[in-house]
């Protein structure tokens, strides 16, 4: 390794993000001070003084490359990773899965941090976003009060959330499109006729609908009664006891809105004024209504379906819907407390806040969610400020990567942007012969094509 350049870096915030951020800019010769409010003061989440604890699971999610994490994750093995390195040392048994000792993991991330020559721990809490430049803020879904405070006042109350409100993304090609339309209410943005059944959806599809147009999956009253009976009935994940469930009016878990009353539902979400379903010629007596989470619309978000049921229960219910009774879930829904910012309207290119040059963001706070896809946006972070800070001119990862589909989502601008976990809808479709393929073999394409890029990027940006 080369000796310390003289361009100091500050990060705040041990967890996930930081560490791999603060490795990687370490191992690229810079000195980094670390600051880290452990063993002083924990999150209410935390319960060690480890640091990049995992405080939920233990699991890191699929192995398979015909899942997308798993790509991230194999993508972050080549490109020397440290949550990788120390998670495959501390692996234990799970299946499909990669989980880790907790402890182990943990202590070897903290050993990590404390003894690598280009790294300066400083325990501390951080209450202003420091003076220092650069300086990366990945201080966590749990960033405390007074410096979420100070974030919000760079960048605006508007742009900085306290809570998740996921609404569930399913896959375009799972959905029975003999049983829907597409149709803005109204007829604001492009209305199509009934898809023919069996057909599937494809680019030109999305292109012919227009930016407004809308899914439309039709209910009568009686499929309506059950399905809001339905959402009434699922078990849900309680609150964790530091979490003060305070919902937004205009943000309302779905089965929040079910126990306000069977017709409060069909007022708010799935009120279907301004439809009419073109194979009966009526206005339906609700509507659940999907909007594409992509350009070439290979996935649907569920409109105002954020939710608090559990994944099982998820899968059960939303597949009474009509056109989706075979749907595979890209993410599932969630509610939960969350610190992080509206990321295409507050970050640049290379996760520098717009309103604050020479200030970066990093992991949940910058708008990914889950273990993986936080370290991710630590490593992507700081490879990005190295390259800034060597005078080199910005090279992100491809956008055919799961890597780069990590900027893909948080340059993506939404009505309402939230966080998520890594989709295939975060990679640009496959073209040609292979868009045709079947769902695994066509995952396992993208994956090829993602390490087949992956490599030439490596090997000149890194």
């Amino acid at each position: 390794m080369t000796e310390a350049r003289p361009h100091d870096v500050t990060i705040v915030g041990a967890g996930l993000a930081g560490c791999e951020a603060a490795f990687q800019l370490a191992e690229r010769g810079f000195a980094v001070r670390l600051l880290e409010m452990k063993p002083a003061r924990r999150t209410p989440a935390q319960t060690s003084d480890f640091f990049a604890e995992l405080v939920c699971s233990n699991s890191l999610r699929g192995a398979a490359l015909a899942n997308a994490v798993g790509l991230l994750k194999e993508e972050l093995r080549r490109v020397g990773s440290l949550l990788m390195r120390v998670a495959d040392r501390t692996a234990v048994p799970a299946g499909g899965a990669l989980a880790v000792d907790r402890e182990l993991f943990g202590a070897e991330m903290t050993k990590t941090m404390r003894e690598h020559p280009r790294i300066t721990v400083e325990a501390r809490e951080v209450t202003e976003i420091p003076a220092d430049r650069p300086v990366i803020l990945a201080t966590g879904p749990l960033t405390a009060d007074a410096l979420a405070s100070a974030i919000a006042e760079a960048v605006g109350t508007k742009h900085l959330a306290y809570y998740d409100a996921i609404a569930p993304i399913l896959s375009a090609e799972s959905i029975n499109w003999s049983k829907v339309w597409k149709q803005s209410r109204w007829g604001k943005g492009t209305a199509e006729r009934a898809q023919e059944p069996g057909r599937k959806m494809m680019a030109e599809d999305a292109e012919e609908s227009g930016d407004e147009a809308y899914v439309n999956c039709p209910f009568d009253e009686e499929t309506y009664r059950a399905f809001v009976a339905a959402l009434v009935a699922a078990e849900k994940v309680a609150p964790r006891e530091f979490e003060d469930v305070r919902y937004f009016e205009g943000c309302l878990p779905c089965e929040v809105m079910a126990e306000r009353g069977e017709r409060t539902l069909a007022y708010g979400p799935m009120k279907p004024v301004g439809l009419v379903d073109p194979r009966t010629g009526r206005r339906p007596h609700a509507v659940i209504q999907l909007r594409a989470e992509d350009a070439a619309a290979t996935a649907y978000n569920m409109v105002g379906f954020q939710t608090r049921m559990k994944y099982p229960e998820q899968l059960r219910v939303f597949r009474m819907v009509p056109g989706l009774e075979e749907a595979e879930f890209l993410r599932f829904g969630s509610v939960h407390r969350n610190t992080f910012v509206d990321a295409p309207r507050v970050l640049g290119p290379g996760m520098e806040m717009r309103s604050l040059p020479g200030v970066f963001l990093a992991g949940q706070v910058a708008g990914v969610e889950g273990y993986v896809e936080s370290a991710a946006a630590g490593f992507v972070c700081a490879v990005l400020l190295a390259q800034r800070l060597a005078g080199k001119p910005l090279a992100p990862p491809p956008k055919t990567t799961a890597l780069g589909g990590i900027l893909t989502h948080l340059g993506r601008e939404q009505p309402s942007y939230q966080p998520s976990n890594i989709t295939w809808a975060h990679l640009p479709p496959l073209e040609g012969t292979k868009s045709k393929l079947a769902k695994r073999a066509r995952y396992e394409a993208m994956a090829e094509r993602a390490l087949a890029d992956l490599d030439p990027w490596k090997n000149q940006a890194l």
